[in-house]
């Protein structure tokens, strides 16, 4: 079965007219069954495979991300400490609570995106937005998801495109998955809705074009991978912006990607943080 992405309301600039984003066609299908990461012990596959079993009954939407879904995507398999599931943040309450009435450790880790279901060492992470919550899980997740097994349970997991988007912000000083992303370029880039992950990056747009130069770079033999509409959106937008004048307001985004690597912008350097007030740009 095919469905057919249309975006209406997306347009291409150019520089003498304006023309819709192209439509993309994408199969909906089963993920192919790729290598999948090993749990790291005998417990822990009993432990995920309670914790699959468990959220299936609970009849809530979820998702499959993390590095079992980029090992479906990519073929990738490495270790992994725990298991990452995403959803809405209305259900994020009720998951937690299913969990909590059956006699798991609950944590909430940041009440902005991020809990955990413990037994004993073991664990896994629920997530309902980005870490700096500008991406928030919606209900285009799961329209888009694609189905796999995992642990011998058919699961959902989460599309090539909304896995990009979940990694595209993470890019701290001890962790960075921007490898990740150029994998799911190179092995799933059929597969993307780039018009879908335009509009989903939306004002954070030159963070996505950053990840795709990057690409370009890495892997030259492969730059027909992103469409060229893509690029010539992106750069566009970039020659546009380069006329206007800076913000007035001193800014520092950094702390979209690290908190602690940009904290002293912020605090000593009279930078705004992402939202709050900062020193005015000398005129």
């Amino acid at each position: 079965m095919s469905l057919r992405l249309e975006h209406p309301l997306l347009i291409l600039h150019t520089h003498h007219h304006r023309v819709p984003y192209p439509t993309m066609s994408i199969k909906i299908q089963d993920a192919a069954a790729s290598p999948k990461p090993e749990a790291p012990s005998a417990a822990a596959e009993e432990f995920y495979t309670e914790s699959l079993r468990e959220l299936a009954s609970l009849g809530v939407p979820y998702l499959v991300s993390g590095t079992y879904a980029l090992s479906v995507y990519t073929g990738i398999s490495r270790p992994t400490k725990d298991l990452d599931f995403v959803c809405k943040a209305g259900d994020f309450p009720r998951i937690l609570s299913h969990f909590q009435h059956r006699g798991y450790q609950i944590e909430i880790e940041d009440e902005r995106w991020l809990g955990k279901v413990r037994k004993g060492e073991l664990f896994f992470d629920i997530i309902f937005a980005s870490f700096n919550g500008v991406m928030p899980v919606s209900d285009a997740w799961f329209e888009h998801a694609r189905q796999t097994e995992i642990l011998g349970i058919t699961t959902q997991i989460i599309a090539p495109t909304e896995l990009i988007c979940s990694k595209a912000f993470i890019q701290l000083r001890h962790r960075f998955d921007g490898a990740d992303i150029m994998h799911l370029i190179l092995k799933q880039h059929d597969q993307i809705d780039w018009g879908r992950l335009l509009t989903s990056m939306g004002p954070n747009w030159e963070v996505l074009l950053a990840h795709l130069i990057n690409f370009r770079w890495i892997y030259p033999a492969e730059r027909a991978n992103v469409p060229r509409w893509v690029i010539d959106e992106l750069l566009e937008r970039l020659r546009l912006q380069l006329d206007l004048p800076p913000s007035r307001m001193k800014v520092c985004r950094g702390r979209m990607f690290s908190r602690p690597d940009y904290e002293v912008d912020v605090k000593e350097w009279g930078f705004a943080d992402v939202a709050g007030e900062g020193d005015w740009r000398d005129e």
